[in-house]
């Protein structure tokens, strides 16, 4: 018996050591999705915005055709941190922004109305509505897999810049680089 457990010992030892073969000297780089920086991106500037059909929690209608603003598109959901953290700041940059940029903040969240309701009556966002992407299309079209997703268009629906993970909405940055895309 206890060759049986020797010759095992060394079968499944010869087994793992197969396994690896020496790890890279450089990691490899990942291809799904960026890594959020939380900082202006200009790659993607120029880029149409998608087509898209979103719903609010109560069935009304928004297609991209209904926009002709500059337009602040935020990708976010009730279970990513950095995102609950954005909103006060968004809704407080909707209001500052009123008729000049349209805040427009699109859940990714699977459960729909059911989750982002109670989150928008709890948050009381007074400037902002919540529109919903329940097949996450427009997620999908914007690219890069990462929340917060936020792109700034301008009024012609065109890319100007974006922001993948958290972002400081109250600073004078982002004042800064909406000012200049929207042309105030």
């Amino acid at each position: 018996m206890s060759r049986l457990s020797f010759t095992l010992a060394i079968v499944l030892g010869l087994a793992v050591a197969g396994c690896d073969s020496g790890a890279p000297e450089k990691a490899q780089e990942s291809s799904t999705s960026p890594m959020p920086t939380g900082e202006i991106d200009v790659s993607e500037a120029g880029a149409a915005m998608p087509e898209f059909r979103l719903e609010d929690t109560e069935g009304n209608v928004l297609k991209r055709s209904a926009l002709n603003t500059p337009t602040l598109l935020n990708l976010w959901a009730t279970w990513c941190a950095p995102c609950v953290k954005e909103m006060p700041l968004l809704d407080a940059l909707a209001d500052e922004y009123d008729g000049r940029l349209k805040v427009l903040t699109v859940s990714q969240d699977m459960q729909g109305a059911k989750a982002v309701a109670p989150f928008f009556a709890k948050g009381g966002y007074a400037n902002l509505e919540p529109w919903l992407d329940p097949a996450n299309d427009l997620g999908f079209a914007i690219g890069g897999g990462v929340m917060p997703t936020t792109v700034l268009y301008d009024a012609r629906g065109t890319e100007v810049w974006r922001v993948q993970g958290e972002y400081d909405w109250s600073s004078e940055e982002a004042r800064a680089a909406i000012d200049e895309a929207i042309g105030t």
